[in-house]
C-alpha cells in the first residue's frame, strides 16, 4: 500500500456561516485528491479520454471530528478502501490532517467505471487496475454488484410535477400591486 496525499490551503471561499470549512468544500477537496491521484498516476483527462472511460461517484459519506478553519493547510489522502474483481466499481478513502497530524475527518466514495459512449459500467484497463492495486489498503473490501443495489438510498420517481398541478407560481408583493 502507498500513500497518497494532496495539501489544500483553506480559502475564505472554502468557510461557511459558522467559520468552518464547508460541507460542500469536502466534497469538492476530496474529488480534487482523486483528480490529482489520477493525474499523477497518468490517468487524468487526457488518458480517460483516449480510454473512453470515466469515473463515476455513486455515494459519499462523511465523519467530522475536527473543526478546520480559513488560512489553515489540511492534507487529504487517498486509499482505495475496495473494489470489485474486475475493478468495475470502486471505493475511495479520504482523510482529512492537519499538518501536526491531527485527524479532522474522514469521507467514503463509491464509485463505478463508466464507458462514455454507452453510458454503462465497465472494466477499466489494466493500467488503472495495477494503479488501484498499489494504492489499496491492506485489508481491501472486495466489492459486488450487491454492495451497490445496498447503498442506502433508492431511486423514488414521482408522477412529473406539471402533471400533477401541484407546480404554482407563488408572485412576490411587487408582482401583486402590478395586477
Amino acid at each position: 500500500m502507498s500513500d497518497y496525499h494532496y495539501k489544500f490551503d483553506v480559502r475564505w471561499s472554502d468557510i461557511d456561516a459558522n467559520k468552518h470549512l464547508a460541507n460542500s468544500s469536502y466534497v469538492e477537496y476530496c474529488a480534487q485528491t482523486r483528480m490529482a491521484f489520477m493525474n499523477t498516476h497518468q490517468m487524468g483527462l487526457k488518458e480517460l479520454s483516449r480510454w473512453g472511460i470515466g469515473p463515476v461517484i455513486l455515494h459519499e459519506r462523511y465523519s467530522f471530528f475536527k473543526e478546520i478553519y480559513a488560512d489553515q493547510t489540511v492534507y487529504v489522502s487517498a486509499e482505495i478502501s475496495g473494489m470489485s474483481e474486475d475493478a468495475s466499481i470502486y471505493q475511495f478513502v479520504h482523510k482529512f490532517y492537519l499538518p501536526d497530524g491531527t485527524h479532522c475527518a474522514t469521507a467514503e466514495a463509491t464509485g463505478v467505471w463508466i464507458d462514455l459512449m454507452l453510458r454503462k459500467s465497465t472494466s477499466p484497463p489494466d493500467d488503472i487496475l495495477e494503479v488501484l492495486q498499489e494504492f489499496s489498503k491492506e485489508n481491501m473490501k472486495l466489492l459486488t454488484r450487491q454492495d451497490l443495489k445496498d447503498l442506502p438510498f433508492k431511486p423514488e420517481n414521482v408522477e412529473a410535477f406539471h402533471k400533477r398541478n401541484t407546480f404554482t407560481w407563488k408572485k412576490d408583493a411587487a408582482e401583486k400591486t402590478e395586477d
